[in-house]
């Protein structure tokens, strides 16, 4: 018996060796890698892993899993391996008889070979998983997946399922009658998708996010999803459903629902009917338009309801008292609103399950203090930020019985200067993240919400009115990863220990405050260390050599307006990882460091120093870089022919130096958007530089010798939109490709020797008005992210996507438009107009110039100018009429020009005027009437025209006066000298007469006998009477 038992065991063996091969069966690792071959044909080279060895084991292979008891295949997943664009072939699968779950998530898939759909699977009973989606497949895959009864998940979302008409018949999927969850998000379906899943009567989970729904009448709802009884979770997010949730949804039959997503729909208002979705407990209306004030009963019947999301809405008024009801409610959202009223006496204080609420961006009272909630021992998380903050009288302490883990509270005070530091946070001894930023919150430092805190991550306290000094924590703090106490009034030295108190610190914000002293080498043996701002402060003396040694993270080091001075050593910086280097803003001498040249700076910025010496040719090695500031120095030599090199440089500022030499023609980033050179000795012509600069949207070449024309190509630069070319010596004509610069904002070529006349198709840039000006480097990302969900279970925080909190970094990092300055002369006075105040300035200077020619009528097109200097030129004929259209101008000034005419008296209708002159031209007539802004302007506004009569100048305008006027300004030729007739009249009469007399006395002797008698007689009484009176003069004089 014992025999026969062994014969058989070995027999087993055998057979078994024969078909399993190491935990895998031989048979479905030679369909492995058929089907390998198939997805490669005919020359890809895919899953690399499935080698055709023998004795592999194909269940260690990417993407097979197998029963760990039979070696059987029991799932294969090639979850986003782009296969290419593919076909499906059944057969491949059907080896594979213990098959349970199938992913092709993302892998290419566009169809199936013929006769090779998904029908075939029907042998593949155990298949319970099969997902399609993110694939190329169009609507008739749904018929082939109708046969596959053992199907519990099937997700098809992101498909090509736009023309549905597999959908037109009910039960097109009944067969699928084990089915609990089913995705066909982001497929373009429309309403009659909903009939065809009415005989899903195992259905649970029903995802239709991100379609073509709209609740239309015909459809009736979601009525014809009947028969969907057990269906517990319900996705209609990223839809087109309009109108009220009653007429979209037809909620009787959802006896089971516990979770519904409506969020990013059209739905205007909120009303439930009493009585229904009763199992609800997760309602998403984020994002749907909804507005008016919410209704006060309904959906306040949904007492099971945890999680409520009515976030981004425009919902306003107070919070009806009738959400006191829904007492299992742990997660609340209602931030993005227009709600009001003092939260501490909302029916939010009856809610004491609350774990997560979020009132940010309302206009909700918030009481300093929190009392209110001082039963809330469930609270975990608050995001209170732009809301109004009032003060509250904190005498008596009080300790609250929840213990916080994120507590955010920013931009709360709307100006209100009297807040205290919320007290209850010194009993808080688990938060991980704060943030009170924005504020201007009256407090010494607070210090003890290290000491408390031994957890806190990110500590966030910028733009208040912090007192005292930098106190730290009597232990490291490892946890700690962000501090910005930035915009506080914080001084005296920053602690020595800082390093080995915060060893883990990944950012450090101090900026404007009032720190001190030398910047000794505080900062060290920090590795992850990758943002430092110690900008607008009191530091002063020298760099020390090894400012920061062994940060080798470094990435941003601002330490801009400080009194920092000395040279700067080249161990300064030496940091392999940085790339934004700010130095701007102090008293530091010599030479750039050379040792920068072997860093990847993207960002330079040494302006408003004292470096001196030639433009570094290293900076021309530095290809990364974007940003090159060094304004305000002493520079001095030339612009190197290295700098050419800088092709992804995108702004450029060398004003305010001694350069000189001429711009290298090879200099033309074609990326690069604002240049800056004025106030050097740059020289010779335009040339080509820029030539192929399309993106320049600021060009500043002002106050320095570029001599010959403005060049025609510069229509090119067809995105530029600032161009000062203001005290140079260009000539010629102004070309008319300026024209061709539609986004032309602010033009100034003042003060050259510019001829000619005025072209009249400027005026057909009707923009004239600047909309953004700034770039933008790529976007850091922020050090501070961190799950939610670590804190709070919310299945709603998790479906909408809002369960990372992160802290964003400053509006104003990576972009340069803080930096762009544009100096620009209007109301007589020279303003630098700089950041987001340039997109309200818009201006043409053609001042101080030689042209010629009448005014174009065209120029009162533009009528988004807000300043126009025509002075100082020979400018004829004239003022136009138009001019009454320039609506927005506030500096308008015509002087010393040769106009003439009366001034046009539409010309009082431009209410916008501050400054105005026409004074010195041959004007006549009277001048504007005194009523608004007019009455403000002196005499010296139309002085220097004499037929010019009326307030504020001094001859008044009588009777004759005024006809006089009527006449001149009727006949103007009649009415004035013509000075070149008068002067050609006068030589051509000199020079008759002369001649007259020389003919006469060639041709009468006697006469020329007496006329040479007369000179000679007048000569000599000329000669002696000086003869006989200059000794007496002289001796006068001596007397």
């Amino acid at each position: 018996m014992g025999s026969n038992l062994w014969c058989s065991v070995v027999m087993i063996l055998v057979l078994v060796k024969g078909w399993c091969c190491f935990g895998c069966w031989e048979q479905e690792r030679i369909a492995l890698l058929q089907l390998k071959a198939n997805i490669n044909y005919p020359s890809a080279s895919f899953l690399p892993s499935w080698v055709d060895k023998e004795n592999a084991n194909c269940c260690l292979w990417e993407g097979v899993k197998c029963n760990s008891t039979v070696g059987r295949v029991t799932k294969l997943s090639f979850h986003g391996w782009r296969l290419g664009y593919w076909y499906f072939n059944a057969s491949l699968f059907l080896p594979f008889e213990e098959l349970r779950t199938l992913a092709f998530r993302g892998s290419g898939l566009v169809g199936w070979a013929e006769n090779e759909g998904f029908e075939r699977f029907l042998r593949l009973s155990k298949l319970e998983v099969l997902d399609l989606s993110f694939n190329g497949f169009n609507d008739t895959v749904l018929s082939s997946l109708s046969g596959l009864s053992s199907l519990k998940n099937l997700n098809l979302a992101g498909n090509r399922m736009e023309e549905s008409t597999h959908f037109n018949g009910v039960g097109r999927l009944s067969g699928l009658s084990n089915l609990e969850v089913l995705d066909l998000s982001f497929n373009g379906f429309n309403d009659p998708v909903l009939s065809s899943l009415s005989g899903l009567s195992s259905l649970k989970n029903l995802n239709l996010a991100g379609n073509s729904l709209e609740g239309s009448t015909h459809f009736n709802g979601v009525g014809r999803l009947s028969g969907l009884s057990n269906l517990e979770v319900l996705d209609l997010s990223q839809n087109q459903l309009s109108t009220s949730i009653q007429s979209v949804l037809k909620l009787d039959d959802f006896i089971s629902l516990k979770l519904l997503d409506l969020s990013f729909n059209q739905i205007e208002s909120f009303e439930l009917v009493q009585g229904v979705l009763s199992s609800l407990k997760v309602l998403s209306l984020s994002g749907s338009c909804l507005q008016g004030t919410l209704p006060i009963q309904g959906w306040c019947e949904l007492k099971n309801l945890q999680e409520l999301d009515l976030s981004g809405n425009q919902v306003e008024g107070i919070l009806p008292l009738c959400l006191g009801n829904l007492t299992y409610l742990r997660v609340l959202d209602l931030s993005d609103n227009e709600l009001t009223g003092n939260i501490a006496s909302s029916p939010i204080i009856t809610l004491t399950s609350i774990e997560y609420l979020s009132l940010s961006a309302n206009n909700f009272q918030v009481p300093v203090s929190f009392r209110s909630f001082a039963n809330h021992s469930k609270l975990k998380i608050i995001f209170c930020d732009d809301n109004i903050l009032i003060a509250e009288d904190e005498s008596t302490t009080w300790e609250p019985k929840f213990q916080l883990n994120f507590f955010s509270l920013s931009n709360g005070t709307k100006g209100n200067l009297n807040i205290a530091f919320p007290g209850f946070l010194y009993h808080q001894y688990d938060l991980r993240i704060v943030d009170i930023s924005h504020n201007n919150l009256n407090s010494a430092f607070p210090d003890w919400l290290l000491n408390n805190n031994t957890r806190l991550e990110g500590l966030y306290l910028s733009d208040n009115s912090l007192v005292g000094s930098l106190k730290l924590p009597s232990h490291p703090r490892l946890s700690i990863l962000a501090v910005d106490i930035s915009n506080n009034r914080i001084g005296g030295t920053i602690p020595t220990n800082i390093s080995s108190m915060f060893p883990n610190l990944m950012e450090l914000r101090m900026s404007s405050n009032a720190f001190n002293g030398n910047l000794i080498s505080l900062f060290h043996d920090m590795n992850d260390l990758w943002y430092l701002d110690l900008s607008n402060n009191l530091f002063s003396g020298v760099m020390p050599e090894y400012f920061t040694s062994r940060c080798p993270s470094l990435n941003v080091i601002k330490l801009s307006k400080n009194n920092l001075s000395g040279k700067i050593s080249s161990t300064v910086f030496h940091l392999t990882n940085l790339i934004y280097l700010y130095l701007d803003g102090n008293s530091f001498i010599g030479n750039i460091p050379d040792s920068l040249s072997f860093m990847s700076l993207e960002t330079l910025d040494v302006s408003y120093n004292h470096f001196s010496g030639d433009l570094p040719r290293w900076i021309g090695n530095m290809t990364s870089l974007k940003e090159i500031v060094m304004s305000h120095n002493h520079f001095d030599s030339y612009i190197p022919v290295e700098f050419c090199q800088l092709n992804d440089l995108l702004f450029m500022d060398l004003s305010d130096n001694d350069l000189s030499g001429s711009i290298p023609s090879c200099f033309n980033p074609s990326n690069i958007g604002h240049v800056q050179l004025s106030k050097n000795r740059f020289e010779g012509p335009f040339a080509r530089a820029f030539y192929n600069s399309s993106s320049l949207i600021t060009l500043d070449l002002s106050e320095n010798y570029f001599s010959g024309s403005i060049p025609t190509w510069i229509s090119s630069l067809f995105s530029l939109t600032i161009l000062l070319l203001k005290a140079n010596n260009f000539q010629g004509d102004i070309p008319s490709q300026l024209c061709q610069l539609n986004h032309l904002a602010i033009l100034d070529v003042s003060e050259n020797n510019l001829s000619g006349s005025l072209p009249p198709c400027l005026g057909d840039i009707i923009r004239f008005e600047i909309s953004d000006v700034s770039l933008h480097i790529s976007d850091m990302g922020s050090v501070m992210e961190k799950s939610l969900l670590s804190f709070v279970k919310s299945t709603m925080l998790a479906q909408t996507g809002k369960d990372l909190w992160f802290y964003q970094l400053p509006q104003e990092f990576g972009s340069f438009d803080t930096k762009l300055v544009a100096e620009f002369t209007t109301k007589w006075s020279s303003y630098s107009y700089k950041g987001s105040i340039l997109s309200f300035m818009s201006g043409i200077d053609f001042s101080c110039n030689q042209l010629t020619g009448e005014i174009p009528p065209e120029f009162g097109n533009l009528s988004n100018v807000h300043a126009l200097n025509l002075s100082h030129n020979n400018l004829t004929g004239s003022i136009p009429t138009k001019f009454s259209n320039l609506r927005q101008v506030e500096s308008l000034d015509l002087s010393y020009n040769k106009l003439e005419g009366q001034i046009p008296s539409q010309i009082i209708e431009l209410n916008s005027l501050a400054v105005f002159s026409v004074a010195h031209n041959n004007l006549s007539g009277t001048t504007p009437d005194q009523k608004g802004q007019y009455a403000t302007f002196q005499e010296s506004s139309y002085e220097g025209n004499p037929l010019l009569c009326g307030p504020p100048l001094h001859n008044s305008c009588n009777e004759f006066g005024s006809q006089s006027t009527e006449t001149n300004s009727s006949n103007t030729e009649d009415a004035f000298i013509d000075m070149t007739a008068f002067y050609g009249s006068f030589v051509a009469t000199y020079i008759t007469v002369l001649l007259g007399i020389v003919v006469v006395l060639c041709i009468n002797p006697y006469w020329r006998q007496a006329w040479f008698h007369h000179i000679e007689v007048w000569i000599t009484v000329s000669y002696y009477f000086v003869v006989d009176n200059f000794p007496k003069i002289s001796k006068f004089r001596n007397m």
